[in-house]
Formats: C-alpha cells, structure tokens, sequence
C-alpha cells in the first residue's frame, strides 16, 4: 500500500492516518474531469491543478499519486498559504546545522523527503519569487541546496501544484516566475466547481448525511425533505464540496429526526444581534436578482423610506424562496423566528400578503 506523507499547516512532516475520502459524481463535467486525470497520472511530469476553493484539490493530488507509477513510494503535501516567506524555503529544502538563530541541527525538506514519490504543493501561488528559482532549479536538474548548506542534494520528486490564482496574470506582473509556470505546466487541469455538477449535489449531500448520522450513532441515515432537496440542489455553492459537506453536517446533528426539513446555509446570524443588524441583503450565492439599492438616493426617496422598502423587499423574497414559511424565511436572512416576526408585523401593511 502507499505510504502518504501529508504536510499539516504548522508546517511539519506528518505520516497520514485520515481515512480517505472518495471522489463522488455522475455528472458529465464530473467524470469528464475523473478521465483527464487518470490520463495524465500515467505520465510522469508536472501537473498544474486550477480550482476555487473546495473543489477538492488535495483530493485530486492524491488520486493522481494513487494512479501514478510511484503510488507506492510517499507523497508528500506543503500547504505554501500556511507558511511566512520567511520559513517556507527552508520547509521545502531543509536546513543545515545552525543555518539560522535558533536552529537545532540539520533538518531534511520536504522535497528530500519526496525523493522517489509526489509533491503536492498546494497554494503555490503564494510562494515567493525568490523561493521559486530555487525550485525551478529543482525541476530543471534535479538538486537544490539546504539552506546554509553548499551540499547539493540531488532529488526525483513529480510536482502537482494547485491554485486558485490566476497564475497567468501573477506571470505577467512578474509575481510569479514565467520560466517555473512553463515548466510545471506539462497539463494543467481545471477542477469543475459544484454549481456546474448539479447532478452531483443531491448525490454528495446524501453521502455527508450518512456518514454524520452514522457517526452519531444513529441506526438510519437522515434523509431529505423535497423542498430540502430543493434548497439543496438551488444554492450556488460558492464554497463549494466543503461547504455542502458542513451544510449537510449541520444539519443532520441539529434535529433527532430521520428527515431533515431546515437548511441553514449561514451559520453566522447571530442571535443576540437586533433585528436591522440581523437583516442583510440576500447573498449573491443564492442567485436571487435584487434592485440595485445604492441608487435608492437618485429616485428621491427618503431615508427612513429607503430603509423601509429594502427590509419589505427583503421580507419578500426570503418569503418567496422558502413559499411563505416564516421560520424558514428566518434562517435565509440569518434571523431567529422571533426576530423575523417582529420585523414582519411592522412592515405586514407594505407586504401585501394577506399572511400572519
């Protein structure tokens, strides 16, 4: 079996025991991306992995390790986002004994301990430009020296690097280096975000359910009401897996019920806010058109009117998306009930709902 060793944040080699976690998905943007990545892990070159945040990169790195001629040698991950400019050249090519004020002996990086295996560098973006010569001499002749160290250790490691920035733009500002980008890009891969694997959602969200009512001991795994179901597969999902997964989650430890009615997308409505701090303009994530408030001043509307057609128009359309459930009109606008009726009864007149 493979031997993963996984770079936690604080920047220390760990050996990985977490179980692992499955790629899930039907969709056609889906198993087209699976077919691209199975294809390129066969060759041994650099690979470029592009993808927002929670799309699942650090999963793809290791798929495409597992499918890789070294699946049996380590893989190894550095978090490059985690790390001050300062300490990542020395995490990546170690450090000879008293290299620097405090340092206790010489110590291997972690492309020394890639030797053989991958290099997951995650947020390689964030490397600086200095460091970045130093692993383009990596890539080009397969040595590098330790920092404080004239030794040249030589090393044969395959680097997957994964990003989120533009790397392009960052190369033509001169942010990052264009010769090291030419070099890492043998085939960059665009991990597909949830919004454009709709048929993935419902499939995903029945999977994070299991796992957590299993997890809490509960004999049947929770299951979805149909306009859970809808709320569901509706949200554009800007944190995309890892946010489902927490949504998912939520909700299936906060009722004792087999089916799960409430979705709470935003877990940050305070309830000891008032209700003004409370109300806040629906999120673009939710795809909902709204009015362009800021040019309210232009129409020669007062205030105090101002303030009273955007919470109607609020009140409105959290009513709309939830089909005039007051509670959960509530959670879309990060309200308690009690929040949300106070709200409603003053502004009931300018609603026109006919509802209590």
């Amino acid at each position: 079996m493979p031997s993963d060793h996984v770079g936690n944040e604080t920047g220390f080699e760990s050996h990985s025991s977490r179980p692992s976690q499955d790629a899930i998905g039907v969709s056609d943007v889906f198993l087209q991306f699976q077919e691209q990545l199975s294809r390129v892990a066969k060759v041994d070159r650099p690979i470029l992995l592009i993808g927002e945040r929670g799309t699942g990169k650090e999963l793809a790195a290791r798929r495409i390790h597992h499918l890789s001629p070294r699946w049996d040698a380590p893989l190894v991950a550095l978090n490059c986002a985690a790390l001050s400019p300062t300490l990542i050249e020395a995490e990546l090519f170690g450090h000879a004994e008293g290299a620097f004020t405090g340092s206790r002996g010489g110590r291997k990086g972690r492309f020394e301990l890639a030797d053989g295996g991958t290099f997951f560098l995650d947020e390689i973006g964030n490397v600086p430009i200095e460091t970045q010569e130093k692993i383009l001499r990596v890539v080009e002749y397969g040595g590098f020296e330790p920092v404080g160290s004239s030794r040249t250790v030589e090393v044969d490691a395959r680097i997957v690097g994964a990003t989120n920035a533009d790397l392009v733009e960052m190369a033509e500002s001169g942010e990052f280096k264009r010769d090291l980008l030419d070099r890492l890009s043998f085939e960059v891969l665009y991990l597909p975000p949830l919004r454009d694997r709709k048929e993935d959602i419902l499939l995903l969200a029945n999977h994070f359910a299991t796992r957590m009512s299993f997890e809490l001991g509960r004999t049947d795994p929770a299951e979805f009401s149909s306009a859970a179901k809808k709320e569901l597969h509706h949200f554009s999902w800007p944190g995309n897996i890892r946010q489902l997964k927490n949504v998912v989650e939520r909700a299936v430890y906060r009722t004792d019920e087999k089916m799960i009615e409430e979705i709470v997308f935003d877990p940050f409505g305070s309830p000891y806010k008032t209700p003004e701090e409370n109300l806040k303009k629906p999120s673009s994530q939710s795809g909902s058109p709204h009015k362009n408030w800021d040019s309210l001043s232009d129409e020669g509307i007062g205030f105090e009117e101002s303030i009273r057609d955007y919470t109607v128009h609020l009140l409105k359309s959290a009513l709309d998306q939830s089909k005039h459930n007051q509670k959960k009109a509530a959670d879309r606008l990060g309200m308690t009930y009690h929040q949300f009726r106070w709200v409603y009864q003053k502004h009931k007149e300018f609603l026109g709902t006919g509802r209590e």
